[in-house]
């Protein structure tokens, strides 16, 4: 009997110190009334010891230093305190890629000023007034260039573009090479049709439209795809927190201030459990955002190789100027050609006069080219060194978005070890970490996440970031399929001229297989003694006419 009345006393002792000590904790709130006011709120908040807090929502209930009101403005700290660490590393992103954005597009607009500068000062140093009563042709030609840069097919059909100049160049030379006849406009119309056939400026409208074409191509889409990520990044950041996740965070990171525990920290695998059913939907973008990110890669590659804009344009000037030497050194076979398909024309009025004439002819003074001399334009950097440095930008962005939660659950925000909050205790957290991504928050056990109902803008973001890998990969293959392109735009199948192989190159030929029904060429070849007989005379009649042009020039 005694000694069942000495247990009786024993554990009353113990239930009494212990009820003792809990209340002695919460006795005085004024560690929590300190760290309350220092989060910028009124310290009159805070009881001054603990009270019964029966209605609490979210935290336990019993004894507390926190009251309803507290609960709810911790609450909307809780969900500021979630978002600032992603929304800091949101910014940073969209930063850097604006930025990388900014050099490349300025780089490639700069790149088209110096190509059309240069060639402007190389052609009055080598043509003099041949090329300035012809400047505005070039003048339109770098013009359609750069609205096709900035707005693709939707403004400019390229190959369209360049079928025109040539044209424009044949007729104005023609006319220049054999300045002693008179052509009608139906004349010059007919010349026209035939440029391909005459291939007057031999190889190098072709090579020059696959270079153009391909590296165009490449460059503008690659400037979309980084203008693209930002965009992106800025709509992801604009989806609010859920109720629920917002709950969670309020538990997690201010209901220790209620047993009057400010400086307990979450333990890291509830912080991952937690973060990962708040940033569940935005996990799901990983996927297509990881596909978007290799295509960039692969389409710097092409930059770097063999659609590489920079040494497109930089000698765009020399080759132009080929064209128009093989033009002139094949006048005579031109106008031949032209002459027995077109008709002979008629001498002009100013030929038949008499006139002192000065033999002269063009003396071309071609200035030095060193393919591997780069530019320096945008900022004084060039191609190679900004692919260089967008392409470590783009590898570390890569697994961005599924690793925020691992990004924000690190440091001074949670507690490692045993000694941490587990969301009703300091203890170990039992639960397992749970995977990212909406379908696995099924079994969250921290965060209630609807995996039926994805969010609507994340979703979008995760379509548009699958289109654009579309044109990213069709601009590796020098392909445009971008939105604005319409089907007549797309030039048929050579338009795009893509080189999927590993080992295209620049500096090597190209070629393309014969049509399956070519087309047989109005304008025939001369082939007699009679023609050559004329061709003689028409060489004498090239000569006088440059002759009598130079006179009148000067």
């Amino acid at each position: 009997m005694k000694t069942l009345l000495s247990l009786c006393v024993l554990s009353t002792l113990v239930v009494l110190c212990l009820s003792a000590t809990a209340e002695q904790k919460l006795t005085n709130c004024n560690e929590v009334r300190a760290a309350y006011s220092s989060k910028g709120f009124n310290v009159n908040d805070v009881p001054n010891k603990g009270v019964n807090a029966a209605s609490l929502k979210v935290c336990p209930q019993g004894y507390s230093c926190c009251t309803v009101e507290m609960e709810e403005k911790l609450s909307q700290q809780s969900h500021y305190e979630i978002k600032a660490p992603v929304s800091r590393l949101s910014t940073n992103l969209q930063s850097t890629f604006r930025q990388r954005h900014g050099h490349f597009d300025k780089f490639f607009r700069e790149l088209l000023k110096k190509a059309e500068l240069s060639l402007h000062n190389m052609f009055v140093r080598t043509y003099g007034m041949m090329y300035v009563q012809n400047a505005e042709l070039f003048k339109n030609f770098f013009e359609a260039l750069t609205r096709y840069y900035v707005s693709g097919s939707s403004a400019i059909n390229l190959e369209s573009m360049l079928s025109d100049f040539w044209a424009d160049l044949l007729e104005r030379m023609f006319r220049l090479v054999n300045v002693q006849y008179e052509f009608s406009d139906a004349y010059m119309e007919c010349v026209s049709r035939h440029t391909e056939q005459l291939q007057p400026f031999g190889d190098v409208p072709r090579k020059l439209r696959i270079q153009l074409t391909r590296a165009f191509i490449a460059a503008r889409t690659f400037v979309r795809g980084l203008n693209l990520m930002p965009e992106v990044v800025n709509k992801v950041s604009t989806v609010s927190a859920s109720p629920s996740c917002v709950r969670a965070a309020m538990k997690m990171l201010y209901c220790p201030y209620c047993s009057g525990q400010v400086a307990l920290k979450p333990c890291q695998n509830y912080c991952l459990n937690v973060m990962r059913g708040c940033l569940a939907n935005q996990a799901d973008l990983d996927t297509e955002w990881n596909n978007f990110l290799d295509a960039m890669l692969s389409l710097v590659e092409r930059l770097e190789g063999p659609f590489n804009f920079e040494s497109v344009m930089d000698p765009i000037d020399v080759k132009i100027s080929d064209a128009i030497m093989n033009m002139q050194e094949n006048s005579m076979q031109v106008s031949q050609k032209v002459f027995h398909g077109c008709g002979q024309p008629k001498l002009s009025m100013a030929f038949r006069s008499k006139r002192s004439v000065k033999e002269t002819g063009f003396t071309p003074r071609f200035r030095p080219y060193s393919p591997d001399a780069r530019p320096t334009t945008a900022a004084g950097t060039s191609l190679d060194r900004l692919t260089s440095d967008v392409k470590k930008k783009l590898k570390h962005a890569k697994k961005f978005w599924s690793t925020l939660p691992d990004t924000v659950c690190v440091g001074e925000r949670i507690a490692p070890g045993d000694d941490c909050w587990n969301g009703t205790a300091k203890s170990r957290y039992e639960s397992v970490v749970i995977g990212n991504g909406l379908a696995n928050q099924v079994s969250n056990p921290d965060v209630d996440v609807d995996i039926t109902k994805p969010d609507i803008v994340i979703r979008s973001q995760i379509a548009v970031l699958k289109e654009m890998t579309s044109w990213l990969k069709a601009a590796h293959g020098g392909k445009d399929i971008s939105i604005e392109n319409d089907e007549e735009a797309s030039g048929g199948e050579e338009s795009g001229s893509g080189c999927d192989s590993p080992s295209c190159d620049t500096d090597r030929d190209i070629y393309f297989s014969t049509p399956p029904n070519p087309v047989e060429p109005r304008v025939k070849l001369v082939h007699s003694e009679s023609a050559a007989a004329a061709l003689q005379g028409s060489v004498a009649l090239a000569l006088c006419g440059l002759a009598l042009l130079f006179a009148h020039l000067r």
